[in-house]
C-alpha cells in the first residue's frame, strides 16, 4: 500500500492532472468574480481547501470542487515524491533540483503571502501626521480612557467576537459589554422607513436613529459599514445602552466611576514606531484634460526613538520601502485635493517570488548549458 502510494504522489499523470486542475480553477475563478466580487472570489477559490454549494433546497454545504490551497498543497507534495523518485545524482542534474527548489518556493511563497500578509490603509491630510493604518476590511470595537492627560488606554475588541448575546470582559475596563445585536453590514438612517427598526439606545449624534442589516457587500471598492447594540453592565448591576457604529463620525463619549471614555466602532489600526507628515500632496494633469499624468505625495519620516526625520517622495510607480512595509501611492481625496491616501502593504514574504524566478532561470539555464556542452563535444568528436 505504501509503494502503491509512493507511485501515485510521485507519478507526471498526477501533476498533469493538478496542473489541469489549477487551469479551471482560475478560470471559474476569475469567471465568478462577475456574480461574487473580488475578495469573495477570493476566498471562496484561491484562499480554501474546497469549494462547496448547497444542496438544492436545503442549506447543507458540500464540496464540489478542489481549492487553490488543496491542489497547491498536493502539487507540493507530487514534487517532493517525483524529485525523490527520478533524482540522479551528478553535476549534469543540479539544474532540474534548482528547478524544483524554485516551483516549491514560488507556491509556499504564495501561501505565506495569503497567510501573513496585511493590507492597510493611511489617510492624511496635508500639514497632519499619522502613525498608524487603518484595515479597509476588519473592524474593532475600541474604548479609550482619556482620563490622563498624557496618554490614553486602548481596549480594542476585535469585531468577529461581537456575537448576538456575548458577554465581554476586561480587567482594564470599570463595565462588562454585553451584545444585544450586531449587523456586519448596515444602513442608518433619522427617520423611519421600509425595512428599518429603532434603536432604542444612546448614540454619538443625539436624535433617534433606525437601523437595518444588509447582505455582505461583495462590489468592488465597496466594504461593510457594521453597527453594533451593546449593553454596559457595571458592577453594582446599573446598564446603559449604547448604538455604535462605522457609519457615524464621533465616538459615544461617558463617564463611569470618575473615568472618562470614548467608544467607537472603527476599521482595525495597526501602529507604527514612526510618524508620515504630509508635507505636499500633487495631483498633475495632462494639459486641457483630467487625465492623471502624476500624483503623489511628498512626506516626512518622524521616528522619535531614534531622531530619525526625513523627507521623502511617494509616486504611483516609487513605493516606500520602510520597516518591511511597502507604502504605495493608492488614492487622493477629490473634495479638495489636499489630502492622500496610501495603501500599506507588510508582507513577509515579498521577495519570495523574486527569489523563486531567478533560481529557475537557474536551473534552466544550468540544464541548457549541460545539454550545449554535450552536444558541442559530441559534434567535435564526430
Amino acid at each position: 500500500m505504501l509503494t502503491r502510494l509512493y507511485y501515485f504522489f510521485s507519478s507526471v499523470k498526477l501533476a498533469v492532472v493538478l496542473l489541469a486542475l489549477g487551469l479551471i480553477l482560475v478560470f471559474w475563478g476569475t469567471l465568478a468574480q462577475v456574480k461574487l466580487g473580488l475578495y469573495q472570489a477570493q476566498d471562496q477559490f484561491f484562499r480554501s481547501w474546497f469549494i462547496y454549494a448547497n444542496l438544492p433546497g436545503t442549506e447543507l454545504r458540500v464540496p464540489i470542487f478542489p481549492g487553490a490551497y488543496f491542489v497547491g498543497g498536493l502539487l507540493l507534495i507530487n514534487l517532493f515524491a517525483a524529485h525523490l523518485r527520478y533524482y540522479r545524482k551528478g553535476w549534469k542534474y543540479f539544474g532540474i533540483v534548482l528547478i524544483h527548489l524554485g516551483v516549491v518556493l514560488l507556491l509556499a511563497g504564495q501561501f505565506a503571502t495569503d497567510v501573513f500578509s496585511v493590507e492597510s490603509y493611511m489617510r492624511i491630510r496635508e500639514g497632519t501626521a499619522k502613525n498608524y493604518s487603518e484595515s479597509n476590511g476588519r473592524w474593532e470595537l475600541a474604548i479609550v480612557d482619556t482620563t490622563d492627560a498624557d496618554s490614553d488606554k486602548v481596549v480594542a475588541i476585535p469585531a468577529a467576537l461581537l456575537k448576538d448575546g456575548a458577554t465581554l470582559e476586561e480587567p482594564e475596563l470599570p463595565f462588562k459589554v454585553r451584545v444585544l445585536e450586531y449587523h456586519l453590514n448596515s444602513m442608518l438612517a433619522t427617520k423611519a422607513g421600509d425595512g428599518f427598526k429603532l434603536v432604542e439606545a444612546e448614540n454619538a449624534v443625539g436624535v433617534p436613529i433606525w437601523w437595518r442589516s444588509l447582505p455582505k457587500e461583495t462590489r468592488m471598492n465597496f466594504r461593510d459599514i457594521p453597527s453594533v447594540l451593546v449593553e454596559l453592565v457595571q458592577p453594582q448591576g446599573t446598564t446603559q445602552k449604547i448604538l455604535l457604529s462605522g457609519h457615524l463620525a464621533r465616538p459615544q463619549t461617558l463617564t463611569v466611576a470618575g473615568r472618562h471614555l470614548t467608544l467607537d466602532l472603527r476599521p482595525e489600526r495597526y501602529y507604527k514606531p514612526f510618524y508620515l507628515h504630509l508635507e505636499d500632496f500633487r495631483f498633475d494633469r495632462y494639459p486641457g484634460t483630467e487625465i492623471a499624468k502624476n500624483y503623489s505625495s511628498r512626506v516626512r519620516i518622524i521616528r522619535p526613538d531614534t531622531g530619525e526625520d526625513r523627507e521623502v517622495t511617494i509616486r504611483m510607480n516609487e513605493p516606500l520601502r520602510y520597516e518591511g512595509k511597502t507604502f504605495f501611492q493608492s488614492n487622493f481625496d477629490q473634495e479638495d485635493e489636499k489630502g492622500t491616501v496610501l495603501q500599506v502593504v507588510d508582507n513577509p514574504s515579498w521577495l519570495t517570488p523574486y527569489f523563486a524566478c531567478v533560481i529557475v532561470a537557474l536551473g534552466m539555464s544550468w540544464q541548457f548549458l549541460v545539454h550545449l556542452v554535450r552536444f558541442a563535444t559530441s559534434r567535435k568528436k564526430s
